[in-house]
């Protein structure tokens, strides 16, 4: 189900707006890390993201597939956007306590490091999975 969110980063520099899913997901690859300091809780923002303070955000091609977008000002984590179809995995932070988000599912569940864990039932899939699952998408 999508919702409209409005976002913003830390600053107020930067603002998103959109449908989003209204599942969050959580990836565990070790690039999301450190990135954000742990687990990174993202929601589908779909391709039509309305971005606003385009001049604050820095984007990271942190892969062949994908690339981490944040603000200048605070360093707030953005989005991960998929370059394939530029499909928006934002930070789910940056709206707040939205109402009507769910934890719903957990990728790179093998990279997980044991001193944390969420106690929500979620679908949780391996980075293999993750990337198999990508491979039958094209």
């Amino acid at each position: 189900m999508k919702i409209h969110a409005d976002g913003r980063c830390l600053c107020g520099a930067v603002t998103l707006s959109g449908e989003v899913e209204n599942k969050v997901g959580v990836c565990h690859c070790s690039m999301c890390r450190q990135w954000v300091g742990g687990p990174f809780l993202a929601v589908d923002g779909g391709t039509d993201l309305t971005i606003s303070g385009e001049q604050f955000v820095e984007r990271f091609d942190s892969s062949d597939w994908g690339e981490r977008a944040f603000c200048k000002k605070c360093g707030s984590a953005l989005f991960y956007r998929l370059k394939q179809n530029n499909q928006h995995i934002v930070s789910a932070g940056l709206f707040g306590d939205l109402e009507g988000l769910i934890l719903d599912h957990q990728i790179f569940i093998d990279e997980k490091p044991h001193y944390y864990s969420f106690a929500n039932q979620t679908h949780n899939m391996t980075g293999a999975e993750v990337f198999a699952q990508f491979a039958t998408q094209d």
